[in-house]
C-alpha cells in the first residue's frame, strides 16, 4: 500500500505525526509533504522536530515542488490524508488552486477518484468553511474532523488523538489496535 500524507499549518500537527507513526508500523509506504507553516506548528505544538517526522516517511517532498511524483495521476497511490487540514488548504483543494504540493496531490486524488481524507481543523466554522467542505464531500472526499469521541472513555489526550487516527486508518483499510470499537470488548 502507498499513501500520501499532507501536514498543513493548522493546529493539530500531532494528528499527522501519529498517522505517520502508525502507517510506518503497519508497513505502509508513505509519501510526505509538510507545508512551511506546518513546520512551525510542529515546533510550537509538539516535541518532534521536522527531521524526526520526515524520518517516519518513506519519501519526503518539498511543498513547493509541484512537479514531484505525487503531482501526477500516473503515480499510483491508494489515496491521501491531509492531517490536519488548514482552511487555506481546504479552500485550495475545493477550488482546484494547486499552488503547492499538498493541494496538487489532493487535486490528483480527486481527479483520479482515489480516496482523499481531510481532517479540517478550525472552530468555529463559518459558511465559507462549510461550503468548501461540502464541495469536497460532493467531489468524493471524506471530511473527517478531529472531533473527540468519548464512548471509549479516553483517559489521556493521546487516547483522544489515537481515536481520530484510528478512524483515518479505517478509511484506508489499515489494521490497527489504536482504539476500542463500539460495543467491542477489550
Amino acid at each position: 500500500m502507498r499513501l500520501i500524507v499532507g501536514i498543513s499549518g493548522a493546529s493539530g500537527a500531532i494528528y499527522g505525526v501519529r498517522l505517520l507513526e502508525e502507517l510506518k508500523r503497519a508497513g505502509v509506504e508513505t509519501h510526505l509533504v509538510i507545508s512551511e507553516w506546518a513546520r512551525e506548528t510542529l515546533r510550537q505544538e509538539t516535541d518532534y522536530d521536522v527531521k524526526q517526522v520526515e524520518a517516519m516517511a518513506s519519501v519526503v517532498y518539498d511543498p513547493r515542488d509541484v512537479g514531484a511524483a505525487i503531482s501526477s495521476g500516473s503515480f499510483r497511490t491508494e489515496g491521501m490524508a491531509v492531517a490536519p487540514c488548514s482552511m487555506k488548504t481546504l479552500a485550495a483543494v475545493a477550488h482546484g488552486y494547486s499552488d503547492n504540493l499538498i493541494a496538487r496531490a489532493a487535486d490528483v486524488c480527486l481527479k483520479e477518484h482515489r480516496k482523499l481524507v481531510i481532517l479540517p481543523r478550525e472552530t468555529p466554522l463559518n459558511p465559507i468553511h462549510l461550503e468548501n467542505m461540502l464541495t469536497l464531500a460532493r467531489l468524493g472526499a471524506v471530511i473527517l474532523p478531529p472531533v473527540p469521541a468519548f464512548y471509549h472513555r479516553p483517559r489521556t489526550v493521546a487516547e483522544i488523538i489515537d481515536h481520530t487516527v484510528a478512524r483515518v486508518l479505517d478509511q484506508f483499510g489499515v489494521e490497527h489496535r489504536l482504539s476500542r470499537r463500539w460495543k467491542e470488548e477489550n
